[in-house]
């Protein structure tokens, strides 16, 4: 089978990798990759976004199935184009998306089905929702821009002076453009946070694994968001009883209620997930992996990823059982000097390969590339996502932290606290 993966971030080499393994893999192609997939597939410089670009790739290769990373091409209707050309492809309708590309969409799903969630109001009006704020007399208070905003438009506001400022940046300053142009506001939730995943294929729920991502760019959980700087899995706080209670109340009613209303949802759910003292509630939905839970969701799977995404695109998940390996993984995010805001671009950054050689070390490509001369140059904000694995979370943990340190990348940094929850829980300090 001819695979292209669409996408160029760490989350598509993580599934790079994974998916080169298979036996089912003829030939691994990918759009637009980075320095790093270019290691396991053959790259195609064309954008995530240009849908008949895409298209016309395939074409051009004979591609037989289709692995959707980012979730800009499935709010665009990548998914349903492929399709349409009878190109199989993993990932949902451009109206099955709506799921992620609209945060009023799925808050409104959610009320009409039962889902437990956080109360909220949708509003395009800066007034009526400074009003609303007031008149809610809750804070925290979360601000949340209704489309994409690549993990930025949520503003969790403390006091109402942060309140009015996240509103006018969406309103009426119009930060996140059309992604802003409405925003939900919703009660903050108490508890602890987690991303959960499941294949679905229409009608049937298939658990993956949970993660804990760290979306703050700082130690302690301060500064601003981030698209991710961070992850570990298992998380502590899924507990196998909480697992069930998640896709008993939340996941298989989503997919209950999305093929009741003419949407019937196909590929990876990613449930944002809050667990409080009255049990776990949906914060919001994503409709692809996660970025970075996805690198260390694929080191601990023991199953072939291929066979899954193409039972999911086929309507056979009922058939599937899928196998992990019993140890943790954590991912430290290395970013450029200055991220999430203005940061530094095209510095070079040695020691990636010495990090990659050291035992149970697996380091992916977010945002790199290779100049003239074959150094290795940052491009993006969020640059190498730097993994291990380990039988004990300790282990994962310190060897993530060595293959860090291996790399010499002085405009870059790191968080040195990822995966403290578990740290602790296991004893450590």
């Amino acid at each position: 089978m001819r695979v292209l993966v669409v996408g160029g971030g760490a989350r598509e080499h993580a599934l790079c990798w994974k998916l080169k393994q298979s036996p089912d893999c003829s030939a691994l192609l990918c759009a637009p990759g980075n320095a790093g997939i270019a290691a396991v597939a053959e790259c195609h410089p064309v954008a995530a976004d240009d849908v008949e670009g895409l298209l016309a790739l395939c074409q051009r290769e004979s591609v037989d199935f289709v692995v959707v990373g980012p979730e800009g091409p499935l709010v665009l209707g990548l998914v349903d184009r492929l399709e349409a050309a009878g190109i199989a492809a993993f990932g949902p309708s451009a109206a099955a998306a709506a799921l992620e590309g609209s945060k009023a969409f799925t808050k409104e799903l959610c009320a009409r089905h039962g889902i437990p969630t956080a109360a909220f109001r949708r509003f395009t009006d800066a007034g009526a929702a400074r009003l609303y704020v007031r008149e809610r007399g809750r804070l925290p208070i979360v601000v949340k821009a209704d489309g994409l905003a690549a993990g930025k438009g949520v503003v969790i506001a403390q006091d109402l002076a942060e309140a009015d400022a996240a509103i006018a940046a969406a309103l009426e300053e119009g930060r996140f453009g059309k992604a802003g142009a409405e925003l939900v506001i919703e009660d903050y939730l108490e508890g602890e946070e987690v991303s959960f995943f499941a294949l679905v294929d229409g009608e049937t729920a298939l658990p993956l694994a949970g993660a804990q991502d760290h979306k703050r760019v700082g130690d302690g959980d301060t500064g601003p968001n981030t698209g991710g700087m961070g992850a570990y899995s298992p998380a502590p706080v899924l507990t196998p009883a909480i697992e069930a209670e998640v896709m008993e109340r939340i996941v298989r009613p989503t997919v209950r209620a999305m093929k009741a209303e003419g949407r019937p949802f196909k590929g990876v759910l990613f449930a944002g997930l809050m667990i409080t003292a009255e049990g776990p509630m949906l914060i919001e939905y994503n409709t692809r992996f996660g970025d970075p839970e996805c690198e260390v969701l694929m080191p601990r799977l023991a199953s072939d990823l291929l066979p899954a995404l193409k039972a999911a695109r086929d309507g056979r998940l009922a058939e599937v059982s899928l196998r992990w390996h019993d140890a943790s993984a954590v991912t430290v995010v290395m970013a450029a000097r200055g991220y999430p805001g203005d940061h530094v671009r095209n510095t070079e950054i040695r020691g990636v390969e010495a990090a990659g050689e050291l035992a149970n070390v697996l380091v992916f490509h977010a945002g790199t590339a290779r100049d003239s001369a074959g150094a290795l140059r940052s491009t993006g904000g969020r640059v190498l996502a730097v993994t291990s694995i380990g039988r004990l979370f300790r282990d994962a943990h310190a060897q993530a932290y060595r293959a860090v340190a291996a790399i010499d990348w002085p405009d870059g940094f790191c968080r040195r606290d990822i995966g403290w929850r578990a740290v602790k829980a296991e004893g450590g300090v």
